[in-house]
């Protein structure tokens, strides 16, 4: 990373100011803006999230926001109401409440001084989602948003459901947000304030857990907030962005065919960050892209950023399979558009047949996938965030609880981009069911690493708005499509399907064990191919503004284990993610984050299938002034029955030794689609 001092505009911050909505409610909002901005109207670019501005994205808003300040831009960091030291109280993710704050907050940034009415919005995940909402509410000032690690479809593509199965992300994200919710308000900014706005939140914490389990398939809840639902709505220029490491990349080509606005795509290497930071290498100039973009919509410089191809994509080199990667090896390709053209693309079908995955060949006998409910312990990370061991190790034990097929070896190897799709008839034993398909790189010595993947609940194999139960032993037509992915098999490799009738803690277990059977004929894999040529590094070397000042109290060590009682045959994965104690210099407040959790399955029997997650919060500020201490201690812990969710929650909040909060949740929510 390069880091930059000298800009073409001197720069100042505002700490801390207060917008002010309609209904008295106060945000909290921190910018950084040229100090000549209120003589010379400036560009605004709105970031807007629950993730605390002081301490919780405070380190990447320093390496981001300045740069672009001193670029000639007001750059407003925004925390939603209820959160940080904003007023109020939240009760969901992407609530209309939400949006139409947002709506009040970018009146509110048009009309000031140093602002010459002109808008753009950015976001990575949380603030990728409200871009694109805000957006398609066609505020007036808003010319175009960056999104980063979003989606068009709530249902389909976040942290809740996956082909209509429920991901045990659900439960952790509902963890992570009790213990995020329940942060402190700085004393340093509200005053006396902060003890009653932290009870305040503190009394009325949502138990978001709830709120996604009694929406198992896709209703109007999930609807709402999903863009999808009506692309033409979104004028703005949108430039959409992901890494193959991260979960939210479906929703690109969907956007990029659907949407009919200016829009742009690129498609990393990256995990769950931004990529001027993030891992595995290549990371990017993102900071100078953006600013093409920027000055491109918001000050109608001639750049050069629309005159690209529109879809730019790394192809990842096949490499061993591994836990954690610094740096994919891979070559950069530009498409125009997507779907991707003809003379860039072509796609194969390869039939899964009694001699493998081949072009020509069939299924000549029914085959048994008959996956222990403990399958799918190396499927890695949902979402790879925090710089754990987050990715796929070596696939074979899980392979060895599949179905497979192997191809022959490709003396040449292939270009993979798009997403690989098997269409099958299948026979449940059960009036339920899931199928989980893995596309392998299987190497010469026989490691076999992960390229994409995909899971459907056969309750909503048709439809995800519709259940359906399987009837067992009937034949089913299915059609399951994986993620997209964009990679070089190397020469000499072969690709296998795994089929599998399970895949833990990726998604929950069915009601029960349901094994499946692949019926005789041809079932078959399309394969999309590129051929588009080879470009060299399209971007420019990563660059950011200075670092935040902070001091590493306690480093963070994020872990990831796999244990197996031997006796009673539960598998258990356990994921901690220890993020440390640090304290930030310039304000002296100090914050210590740990989580754990434990998920755990029995080979055969769905009902012992059980979730454990326990979150601590610590925040503190020493000295005389402004000195505090706090700790919250948050739990989820989740378990079913053939028919019922159990779900139970806690949290107890200190202030310093003291006992000032204590407040506990015992749900029965019945299963309905999942």
């Amino acid at each position: 990373m390069i880091i930059k001092q000298d800009f073409p505009h001197r720069t100042r911050e505002i700490d801390n100011i207060w917008i002010p909505l309609t209904d008295g409610t106060r945000l909290a909002a921190r910018i950084w803006l040229p100090v000549d901005a209120e003589a010379q109207p400036v560009p605004a670019i709105l970031e807007y999230l629950p993730y605390r501005k002081r301490d919780g994205t405070a380190i990447r808003d320093e390496l981001t926001h300045p740069y672009f300040a001193g670029h000639g831009y007001a750059c407003v960091r925004v925390d939603m109401r209820g959160n940080g030291e904003s007023d109020g109280l939240m009760e969901d993710e992407y609530a209309p409440q939400e949006q139409a704050d947002a709506l009040e907050v970018i009146e509110w940034i048009a009309s000031q001084p140093w602002c010459n009415g002109q808008l753009g919005m950015m976001g990575i995940s949380w603030g990728g989602f409200n871009s694109l909402q805000v957006a398609a509410l066609r505020p007036e000032p808003l010319k175009a948003i960056i999104t980063l690690c979003s989606t068009d479809d709530r249902y389909a593509d976040d942290i809740h459901y996956k082909g209509g199965n429920m991901l045990l992300e659900n439960l952790g994200w509902a963890a992570t947000m009790l213990s995020f919710s329940a942060a402190v308000p700085d004393p340093a900014l509200v005053s006396d304030k902060w003890r009653d706005m932290w009870m305040s939140r503190l009394d009325n914490m949502p138990l978001l857990a709830e709120t996604w389990l009694s929406h198992q398939h896709r209703d109007e809840y999930w609807k709402h907030g999903s863009i999808c639902e009506g692309y033409a709505d979104i004028e703005a220029a949108v430039y959409m962005i992901s890494g193959w490491g991260d979960s939210y990349i479906n929703t690109i080509p969907r956007m990029m065919e659907h949407l009919q606005c200016p829009k742009k795509a690129l498609l990393g290497p990256w995990m769950h960050k931004y990529p001027h930071f993030a891992l595995p290498d290549p990371a990017i100039g993102f900071l100078q892209e953006a600013l093409r973009w920027w000055d491109y919509w918001l000050k109608g410089i001639e750049t050069g950023v629309m005159d690209e191809p529109t879809c730019t994509f790394y192809l990842q080199d096949g490499v061993p399979p591994a836990p954690k990667y610094k740096e994919r090896p891979g070559q950069w390709v530009r498409t125009h558009g997507w779907p991707v053209p003809d003379d860039e693309s072509e796609s194969i079908t390869l039939i899964m047949g009694d001699h493998g995955l081949l072009p020509s060949t069939r299924l000549g006998q029914d085959q048994l996938i008959a996956s222990p409910l403990t399958t799918g312990a190396l499927q890695g990370e949902y979402i790879p965030l925090w710089f754990g061991a987050d990715f796929p190790p070596d696939q074979r034990r899980d392979d060895a609880l599949s179905l497979t097929f192997d191809s022959e070896p490709y003396a040449h190897g292939l270009d993979i981009l798009g997403q690989p799709c098997v269409s099958l008839t299948l026979a449940s034993s059960e009036a339920c069911g899931q199928l989980h398909a893995r596309l392998c790189d299987v190497s010469p010595s026989g490691e076999s690493a992960l390229i994409t993947y995909g899971t459907l609940n056969l309750n909503l194999r048709n439809d995800t708005g519709t259940v359906t139960p399987p009837i067992p032993g009937e034949p089913m037509q299915v059609r399951l499509a994986m993620d997209l992915i964009g990679y070089r098999l190397p020469e000499g490799h072969r690709l296998r399907i795994a089929l599998s009738s399970a895949s833990f803690p990726l998604v929950w277990s069915p009601k029960k064990r349901a094994d499946l059977t692949l019926k005789a004929g041809t079932p078959s894999l399309e394969l999309p191919l590129s051929k588009a040529p080879y470009i060299s590094m399209p971007f420019e070397p990563p660059e950011s503004a200075s670092p935040c000042p902070v001091k590493t109290l306690r480093t963070g060590h994020p872990k990831r284990t796999i244990s197996e009682d031997v006796g009673s045959g539960e598998v258990s994965v356990i994921i901690e993610d220890d993020m440390g104690d640090i304290q930030f210099l310039e304000h002296g407040l100090q914050v210590e984050q740990y989580a754990k959790e434990t998920y755990t399955s029995h080979p055969d029997d769905a009902t012992r299938t059980r979730a454990d997650i326990e979150w601590v919060y610590r925040a503190r500020r020493e000295g005389e002034k402004n000195s505090f201490a706090v700790t919250v201690f948050s739990r989820y812990h989740l378990r079913c029955d053939e028919h019922r969710f159990y779900l139970n929650a806690e949290q107890q909040a200190y202030e310093d030794d003291h006992l000032v909060s204590d407040k506990s949740w015992q749900r029965e929510i019945p299963r309905t689609a999942v």
